[in-house]
């Protein structure tokens, strides 16, 4: 599949602070690629950057085949952008304000603002200054959506939708994805990554530390072990990112098994789970990984 979103050394500092640094990364047509870290890892300033919203310090980054400073005016109506916090005019309401972001771009988008919006239960009729959090969210995701473009960027979508709506959000984005779209989105809840992206890229203090398929990502020689009955850690070779709580020890260990499982013999265990690591456990491996360096 060719490059919707292709990066090279994609470098941004805000003066002397560090934004992103030496970025590359390469999203391919079709696909719903993860963007994952902290807040202040560098995941919005990634965005805003390929957006043309700020200036690149260095590097270069192309969209669709063009340059992202050279052609921004030529990208950014193909693209669906929800930031992680956007700022509506207050006294407008719903449906002012859906309609006038269809206006921005000279689309008349009113069948399929419609029916997101009975999708999300968006209340059309009230003033923006009435929306809780998640009610503003679900307004955002409208105006991203209703021109149905190619691309979406979308900035920590869920956060502040309840558990029904962030299910239907995504089923509307795979919908999208099974149409042919691109996804970009970043999220700092990596389970949602974890099931719903096909690659991911983990971000730490601007830089890419890790970037591959999430399967092979999680799929890794260690092994995420709990042990009940017993407070204090077993001191078996192999254990690392170390866990005591609630009369229980749990581990990630990387070594042979049936070593791990004769040194356990002896211990008063009264229960005990060996699981595959989920992206949560890789993801904080990565970070402590980095921080040991």
């Amino acid at each position: 599949m060719p490059a919707v979103i292709e990066t090279h050394e994609l470098t941004k500092y805000y003066g002397k602070n560090r934004g992103i640094i030496n970025l590359n990364l390469s999203v391919s047509e079709g696909e719903i690629f993860g963007f994952i870290g902290p807040n202040g890892s560098g995941k919005s300033t990634t965005i805003r950057t390929l957006l043309g919203l700020i200036n690149k310090t260095s590097g270069k980054a192309e969209i669709f085949g063009r340059d992202i400073t050279e052609k921004n005016r030529e990208i950014l109506p193909m693209i669906g952008y929800m930031p992680s916090e956007a700022m509506f005019y207050g006294s407008m309401r719903v449906g002012e304000l859906i309609r006038y972001s269809a206006d921005l771009r000279g689309m008349d988008c009113a069948a399929e603002a419609k029916t997101l919006c009975e999708r999300l239960q968006v209340e059309v009729k009230k003033k923006i200054e009435e929306l809780s959090l998640g009610n503003r969210k679900k307004v955002g995701i409208v105006c991203a959506l209703q021109h149905r473009p190619p691309l979406y960027f979308l900035d920590e979508p869920t956060s502040g939708l309840d558990p029904l709506m962030q299910k239907e959000f995504f089923s509307i984005l795979e919908e999208r994805n099974r149409e042919g779209a691109t996804v970009f989105l970043s999220s700092h809840v990596l389970s949602e990554v974890q099931e719903h992206c096909g690659r991911a890229a983990i971000i730490r203090e601007g830089k890419i530390i890790a970037c591959d398929y999430v399967s092979l990502l999680v799929k890794t020689t260690a092994k995420f072990v709990t042990l009940a009955g017993i407070t204090e850690a077993p001191s078996i070779p192999g254990i690392f990112d170390l866990h005591v709580a609630n009369n229980s020890v749990s581990f990630l260990y990387k070594g042979e098994i049936n070593g791990l499982l004769s040194s356990l013999c002896a211990l008063p265990l009264t229960d005990l789970t060996i699981t595959e690591p989920g992206l949560e456990d890789v993801f904080l491996h990565y970070y402590e990984a980095e921080e040991s360096k």
